[in-house]
């Protein structure tokens, strides 16, 4: 006989009171009836997320994500998102273009933890317009009117990586010192002698080691976003981290991965590296370090796939795109917006008049000794 497969079970979210759609609300936390206003507890789980052993060569990860969902892939610029079943999607949440295909589906590991929206949209709204008045080199035109911007909550998949380090390093550490040496000049025709401190490097070998636990590097998944952009977003406080539920995502848009995990340990180690290489620098101390060379090794590498909160929007302002994002968490702004060549010119102008002045000034007391 042969076995049964088992069919996971989808989660709607019908009110109990009306039978209309019940969706994430982000003031109350809860569900709430877009019908009759009801609410709906979500009931919170905080237990840890599991940390996964990168090298253990296992793919066992929970690929039901407990809600009925349909993979769109944008036309124009290559976004894969999952969207819920019953919604109807007619742009792309990512650039805005009507270019949406359904894909044919395919597996995705479902994340064990998620931050919940924390801004609503009129907040993040809110949030872009006080952006935009802090910036000086934006056209006064486009600080004063109302950006007409059609906001998408979406779902960010991420990657965080912990590990410990031991790093070994060598270099030629350079410390400054200082002579008095005598020097001759002409000045108004005469020679005169004159004193002043020469600085000279000492360089002498220097080797040791560096230890460190690395938590939590966050690598995003996306790659609809370059990665200034999401980091000008600023950290996300992951102890706000809740286990995956799928209500809340009801109501928006949870983007499909592209970067899988071995791709996002390399960029994660590029991370540590820096961070390595800083620590260290200041450890070497010194005036000047040449000839750096650092050998790092990994051990109880672990990861976890999470989703966090993001406000995404496109506008167009004088014909041409932009885009902003504000995290859904903090409602800190991050995007491009367009600049005024005015004030550009005006900046450079008025650095330039500070540059001469300095030169003149210099040149003055010179010509005076």
């Amino acid at each position: 006989m042969a076995e049964e497969t088992k069919v996971p079970e989808v989660v709607a979210f019908p009110c109990a009171g009306c039978g209309g759609p019940m969706l994430f609300d982000v003031g109350s936390q809860q569900l709430k009836c877009q019908y009759c206003g009801r609410l709906q507890e979500i009931e919170e789980d905080r237990t840890p997320p599991s940390e996964h052993d990168l090298e253990d060569g296992k793919d066992d990860a929970d690929t039901d994500w407990g809600i009925a969902q349909v993979a769109v892939k944008c036309g124009n610029c290559g976004g894969e998102s999952l969207i819920p079943a019953q919604q109807t999607a007619t742009v792309c949440a990512f650039c805005g273009s009507p270019k949406v295909l359904p894909q044919p589906e395919t597996a995705s590991i479902r994340p064990e933890s998620l931050i919940p929206f924390h801004v609503d949209s009129d907040a993040a709204e809110a949030s872009f317009r006080s952006w935009k008045k802090k910036r000086w080199f934006l056209p006064n035109a486009f600080k004063r009117e109302r950006t007409a911007a059609r906001l998408t909550g979406i779902y960010i998949p991420y990657w965080t990586y912990d590990t410990d380090t031991d790093s070994s390093y060598s270099a030629q550490r350079g410390d400054y010192h200082y002579r008095t040496v005598t020097r001759t000049r002409t000045v108004d025709g005469k020679t005169e002698t004159y004193t002043e401190q020469e600085r000279y490097t000492v360089w002498h070998f220097v080797s040791g080691s560096y230890d460190h636990f690395f938590d939590d590097v966050l690598i995003p998944a996306s790659g609809q976003y370059d990665a200034k952009l999401l980091d000008r977003l600023g950290d996300f406080r992951l102890d706000g981290l809740l286990g995956y539920k799928p209500d809340y995502l009801s109501g928006y848009v949870a983007e499909r991965y592209s970067i899988g995990r071995s791709r996002g340990w390399e960029l994660a180690k590029a991370r540590i590296a820096s961070s390595v290489e800083s620590a260290v620098r200041s450890q070497i101390g010194g005036d000047e370090i040449s000839n750096l060379s650092i050998s790092t090794r990994y051990a109880n590498q672990t990861y976890k796939h999470l989703l966090l909160p993001v406000w995404n929007a496109t506008y167009t302002y004088k014909s041409k795109p932009y885009r902003f994002m504000v995290n859904g968490q903090t409602g800190l702004v991050s995007g491009h917006a367009p600049r005024s060549p005015w004030k550009i010119a005006f900046f450079t102008l008025a650095c330039l008049a500070v540059i001469a002045a300095v030169v003149l000034l210099v040149m003055s007391r010179q010509g005076q000794g």
